[in-house]
């Protein structure tokens, strides 16, 4: 199994498949254990601490109910009131044992739940997307579709995520769907069983009646780099001239992906730069060799494209290698670095940042596009999957803007 070193955390995006709203963001593998250790009782903070503990003392000893003196509920809290000290929100984070397995499993792209994704379309919790293969799919779940009931609790005025707990669960348990869908006269029914789910890094498909492949990169998990040769190899094949690199509501991944997708379209340079505590900064080379440095490039992005999908981004975009369409990127820039805790916990702590090639900050800044590209409200984004089962026509009738303002660009490009 492989293991992981660094983090960045993403933003928190509903797909039902993922048993959490994760963090996945940016990270470096290594050899080793999945967390570095720290086992650490420092000295000459016996003053600093001394009301903490006076505090701890106090409430063990005389708050008044005594079922809600939990001691490892109470040290759990203190860590992540510490933490939120920080300003960090987001990003630096406490990880509880319980959660520690589930995080290498979601960049392996091995999920838990009916495989759809979420999202909110005209104020209404609403089915973006289904994964090919997935419970969702084959119960014939489709996008559009508003969720109205989840095991007959009205969902209308849910947070998103609370609804995302009620429909995940164990794979082979049941959930109720009750949804309108445009067209028809009554609400449909569905009951799906839950899955263990594979969620590829990266998918794509030629764009109808154009020489232009659509090539979604999802998440750079692990398989980012060769799913994406692969995909590119098979546009080739396929005849096209042009790209459309989609990376909107990318949470991030592991930063050696992130590097290894953006030389496919490089041919030299840095990739990005790494800032430490310390001020010290290290540059990480664009590895030669990249399949597509020759095709015309967009390439997508929103508030959901964050950390390693940032630093692809903001590559792209100071290398002038292609122009960024959509909106600005989320701005999460910050590399978190995990560390077990002696009960099997974890702390994710932000050690580093991420700077572009040309130095700008991404941290709380984000990366703005060379074109602004506002989508209608409620549209739903056009992804490769569904491009397949999309004639000339549909496409241009799509109200994803963004995919079709990069069309524009590309087609002046090839012509």
């Amino acid at each position: 199994m492989r293991q992981l070193y660094r983090w960045s955390i993403r933003p928190y995006y509903l797909f039902l498949y993922l048993a959490i709203a994760f963090a996945a963001g940016i990270l470096t593998e290594r050899s080793g254990r999945f967390i570095q250790p720290y086992h650490y009782v420092p000295s000459g903070v016996e003053k600093t601490f001394a009301p903490f503990w006076e505090a701890w003392d106090l409430v063990n000893k005389r708050f008044v109910n005594r079922e809600a003196v939990e001691p490892t509920r109470m040290t759990q809290g203190a860590i992540e009131g510490m933490l939120a000290s920080l300003g960090d929100w987001g990003h630096t984070r406490y990880v509880p044992p319980n959660d520690i397995k589930g995080l290498e499993e979601r960049l392996e792209g091995r999920l838990e739940g009916i495989g759809a994704g979420l999202g909110v379309r005209n104020g209404k919790p609403t089915i973006e997307n289904t994964m090919p293969g997935s419970p969702a799919r084959a119960a014939g779940l489709k996008p559009g579709d508003v969720l109205l009931e989840v095991q007959g609790k009205s969902v209308a005025t849910m947070p998103l995520g609370q609804i995302v707990d009620l429909v995940r669960g164990e794979p082979d348990s049941k959930v109720k769907l009750r949804v309108a869908r445009e067209g028809a006269s009554e609400p449909l029914e569905f009951s799906i069983a839950r899955a263990h789910v594979s969620v590829p890094d990266a998918s794509w498909a030629m764009l109808p009646g154009l020489p232009i492949a659509h090539i979604a990169v999802h998440s750079f998990g692990f398989s980012a780099e060769v799913q994406l040769k692969k995909a590119l190899a098979d546009a080739r094949k396929a005849g096209a001239k042009g790209l459309v690199i989609d990376v909107r509501r990318n949470p991030g991944g592991i930063k050696d992906q992130a590097v290894a997708v953006a030389s496919e379209f490089l041919k030299d340079g840095n990739v990005v730069i790494e800032l430490d505590a310390q001020g010290n900064r290290k540059t990480i080379p664009v590895t030669e060799g990249g399949s597509a440095t020759d095709l015309p490039l967009a390439v997508l992005v929103d508030e959901g494209s964050a950390s390693a999908a940032e630093i692809f981004a903001g590559a792209i975009q100071d290398h002038r290698r292609g122009k960024l369409v959509g909106k600005k990127t989320n701005g999460q820039g910050t590399v978190l670095e995990p560390f077990s805790l002696s009960d099997g916990s974890a702390l994710l702590l932000a050690v580093a940042e991420w700077l572009t090639p040309e130095g700008r900050e991404i941290w709380h800044k984000g990366i703005s596009p060379d074109i602004e590209v506002t989508l209608p409200t409620g549209a739903i984004i056009v992804r490769p999957d569904a491009g397949k089962r999309l004639d000339a026509a549909g496409l241009k009738k799509s109200d994803d803007t963004q995919l079709l303002k990069a069309i524009d660009i590309l087609k002046s490009q090839i012509q």
